[in-house]
């Protein structure tokens, strides 16, 4: 499994301006300690000699520098400078001191008092003076009027005799005055050394566990025997209780822990606690409806993410942006963007889209999941026994016919179509010609846009995804349907003739590469897409050709990703209506997926369907996607060991982990708010605010690919490797594709209510399809009575695949809502009689492509057995 290398994320670089004497980097990446407001920095036995000329300012400011929108003041023993209205940037007023000399593996004590009137943020660096600017102290100290001394410490990780020191002012529609005196830099200072404050030692889903579901507690511990527990209500009334059962040293975090099991309490009810060992968790809630919420939130996140249009603040209420990459100064916009030089002659409109991640850049493959699992997420509306419509996601386009979620997908699904160019093929990604910084907000980006060469990597994510779209499109919009599956085919057909066009690993400058060496993981998704939108043989055959179609796909590291996608298809041909022979072989496939996953729930004490040995970038979305095979897997045979088991895996991002936080922002009572983003940048600037509530953090990384992560998580244990930075692009970062899967696990666990397992409905139904032509169809329908008791009033539901609309019936009382029919009795055949059947049916008007026999049969609101 390939992420993104420290390379690809960690080179980021600022233009050149004309009034800025040292071009500065944004990109933060060495420890900090956090900032003390009061004191002198840290001194030892050993301090070093002073490292900055002229840090008092008694009677000059020389050699300290400035750009040339700033002037120089000595006040009261101070340097002040006043900064002018009006600035965009942090880097659009600076004061820095250049040649400071740094030694490799030096501990240094960094500090200055400083004021700001009115009070402002400002950005204190320790800095490469040159390119790639890289940064070994990023601060954002919060300046006051009366003013602060504020201390970090650093390790330089490099022999630098000319390091820069500057102070970035910029940023403000308003003028202030800035002033700083006694800025010291000290070698000799004691190491910082990072201790996570990891809370109470039992460990609980902060949020919530459904009264009728699995309830699973973890608590760290020294015991080897059992212990006791107890559960107490919101009064710290007693209400359960019982003994832990020890699960020894547990490899990814390296302590021993016990297991507590509160399944059996079912009364619903708010400020839960668990005591166990001395030690009382932190509260948690006990309810049917807990991640109705959340099933929103993670989809809101994709509004706010959204590029080309003015995000409304109205709608995401202290979210509120202009739109970007629009074209409107400074920024270059994305309306006709040309390619790389030597790439290509032509620009492409590529506006729209949603931002990848916490940078400017939209990549195709990394879309083509994310896109994919949101109409996963609605298609399993249409497909599953206790799947739930979405709802309302509070979007520009809410209130119009078509599903919140679908609108939602079609904002990306649209700039994947720009995308492709004339011949099929499809271009990579496009995103800025080199790194930016942060903060910075996408309309304030002033760099060139480019386009990235075509790919067959990409080629084949519109192949599928556009085939997805086809036909969950076909009855709202017949027409962008029709778009969608023309470019499906346009680009499988290229893909096919062009195999082999890899993108460049090297291609890292800007934005992510997203290369991918093996593509035919992309052929089988698009091929498995294809067949079941057309139902076309060149599409069968090669699915039933490819190795993907039989491999076991299902590893304990992940079932897939960006760059290993095969199981989308295994998936969506095991859950979504086709006739694929030996269908019943990729179901099983599934199951026998889910039943590997429930084992590794059973046998980890954390209870998460993921044990990879050491963890990896974007370890949550690979824990969420193996839940989505445990949830597809009760989907397809019913049998609630497989839902109890993906309601119990999400407990370890809510809370039941190592460090004992949320990593959902606005879920659990400590939980991440500083992920990697450029304009969610609250950490770096207190005007700018953190994550929406439903943003998923990367996870823990073993890697520890970027310089925060490195400096204060060397030797953690897997469980260990993360910290809430907004620095550690590596552990923090957020992404379209953590939070669809986020989606789409959320959406599963609220759609199972209180846990209560509903009983299926006594009824067989035999659906015939008697003859097609390229127009329409004709089905019979019979519904028979499975069960003891007479049927008094019937009313069963199904849905097409696509487009398909029921035109003419007899028998029956049909209604149609887009894809979904509703057949219900007339008064002559209200009743059946156990054993006795009722038969129905209708002329139906064709769409193109497949038409197969749906999956799922609901009578009176539970499928049919």
């Amino acid at each position: 499994m390939r992420f993104l290398t420290a390379w690809e994320r960690s080179h980021f670089y600022i233009p050149p301006r004309t009034t800025v004497l040292r071009r500065i980097g944004i990109l933060a990446v060495a420890a900090l300690a956090t900032a003390c407001l009061t004191g002198a920095p840290p001194a030892t036995a050993d301090e070093g000699p002073e490292q900055i000329p002229n840090g008092t300012f008694d009677t000059t400011t020389d050699p300290w520098w400035h750009t040339a929108n700033l002037n120089f003041e000595l006040s009261d023993g101070r340097l002040c400078s006043d900064v002018p209205a009006g600035t965009t940037n942090p880097w659009d007023a600076i004061i820095g001191v250049n040649d400071i000399p740094l030694v490799k593996d030096e501990t240094y004590a960094f500090s200055f008092f400083a004021t700001a009137n009115p009070g402002k943020v400002a950005r204190a660096y320790v800095q490469l003076p040159t390119d790639p600017y890289t940064q070994y102290v990023s601060a954002a100290p919060e300046l006051s009027v009366s003013g602060n001394t504020y201390s970090y410490t650093f390790t330089s990780p490099v022999d630098l005799p000319n390091a820069q020191v500057v102070f970035q002012l910029g940023g403000s529609a308003t003028a202030w005055r800035f002033c700083v005196d006694n800025v010291s830099l000290k070698g000799g200072a004691p190491p910082d050394v990072y201790t996570p404050d990891t809370g109470p030692r039992v460990r609980v889903n902060q949020v919530a566990y459904l009264p009728k579901g699995p309830k699973n507690a973890t608590l760290v511990t020294d015991a080897t025997e059992a212990l006791p527990w107890q559960l107490k209500n919101s009064a710290g009334t007693v209400v359960a209780q019982g003994t832990t059962t020890p699960r020894g040293v547990d490899a990814s975090s390296g302590q021993n822990v016990h297991s507590i099991d509160f399944g059996s309490y079912a009364k619903a009810g708010t400020g839960y606690t668990l005591t166990a060992d001395g030690e009382t968790s932190r509260p948690f809630d006990i309810k049917p409806d807990a991640y109705a919420d959340l099933k929103l939130d993670a989809l809101k996140f994709y509004y706010t993410q959204r590029s080309g249009i003015a995000i409304d603040d109205a709608l995401r209420p202290g979210y509120g942006r202009p739109a970007g990459h629009v074209g409107v100064a400074p920024n270059q916009g994305d309306t006709n963007v040309p390619c790389q030089p030597g790439v290509c002659d032509y620009s492409l409109d590529v506006s729209g889209g949603w931002y990848d991640a916490g940078d400017h850049g939209k990549y195709v493959v990394n879309g083509g999941i994310s896109v994919a699992q949101l109409m996963s997420e609605f298609e399993r509306t249409k497909n599953a026994a206790t799947a739930k419509p979405i709802g309302s996601l509070n979007i520009p386009e809410s209130g119009d016919a078509v599903p919140d979620v679908l609108d939602e997908a079609r904002w990306e699904q649209e700039f994947l179509l720009k995308m492709q160019r004339s011949d099929g093929m499809v271009h990579h990604k496009i995103h800025d010609q080199n790194w930016t910084g942060l903060p910075l907000l996408p309309h304030q980006d002033a760099q060139k846009r480019e386009l990235h060469p075509v790919s067959t990597a990409a080629t084949l994510n519109l192949a599928a995804t556009a085939a997805q779209a086809a036909r969950i499109f076909a009855p709202y919009d017949a027409a962008f349907a029709a778009k969608n599956l023309a470019a499906a085919k346009k680009a499988w057909a290229a893909a096919k003739a062009n195999p082999n066009v890899l993108a460049s690993p090297s291609d890292g400058t800007g934005g992510g590469t997203y290369d991918d060496a093996d593509v035919s993981d992309e052929f089988y998704w698009a091929a498995a897409e294809l067949y079941i939108t057309t139902g076309d043989k060149e599409y069968k055959d090669f699915v039933l050709a490819s190795p993907h179609h039989t491999a076991d796909l299902w590893s304990k590291s992940g079932a897939f990703d960006w760059g290993h996608v095969a199981a989308l298809g295994r998936l969506d041909l095991a859950t979504v209506p086709n006739d694929l022979p030996g269908r019943d072989q990729v179901r099983q496939s599934v199951v026998d997926g889910a039943e590997r996953y429930l084992g590794i729930v059973k046998d980890h004490p954390y209870g998460l369907p993921f044990d990879p040995g050491d963890y990896f970038w974007g370890s949550n979305s690979a824990i969420l996607n193996n839940t989505v095979v445990l949830g597809a897997a009760y989907d397809i045979t019913g049998t609630v060991k497989y839902r109890d088991a993906a309601i119990e895996a999400i407990d370890y991002l809510l809370g039941r982990n190592a460090l004992n936080q949320s990593y959902v922002t606005g879920y659990g009572e400590v939980a991440s708010k500083n992920e990697h983003s450029r304009w969610y940048a609250h950490q770096l600037d207190t005007s700018l605010p953190n994550p929406p509530h439903g943003t998923l953090a990367g996870g823990a990384n073993s890697g520890l690919q970027d310089p925060v992560a490195q400096a204060k998580l060397k030797g953690c244990k897997p469980q260990f490797c993360y910290i809430d930075d907004i620095n550690s692009y590596a552990t923090n970062e957020e992404a379209i594709n953590w939070n669809s899967a986020l989606s789409w696990v959320s959406a599963f666990i609220a759609d199972q209510g209180d846990g209560t397992v509903k009983a299926p409905a006594a009824c067989k139904v035999t659906y015939t399809t008697h003859g097609t032509w390229p127009t329409g169809f004709t089905t019979q329908i019979t519904l028979k009575n499975t069960g003891t008791k007479a049927i008094d009033g019937w009313s069963l539901k199904w849905s097409f695949l696509g487009g398909q609309k029921v035109a003419n019936s007899w028998s029956a009382d049909f209604s149609q809502q887009a894809a979904t029919v509703t057949a219900a009795n007339e008064a002559w055949n209200k009743i059946i009689k156990p054993g006795q059947s009722v038969t129905f049916g209708f002329n139906g008007q064709g769409a193109p492509g497949a038409n197969p026999t749906p999956d799922l049969f609901t009578l009176n609101g539970a499928a049919c057995a």
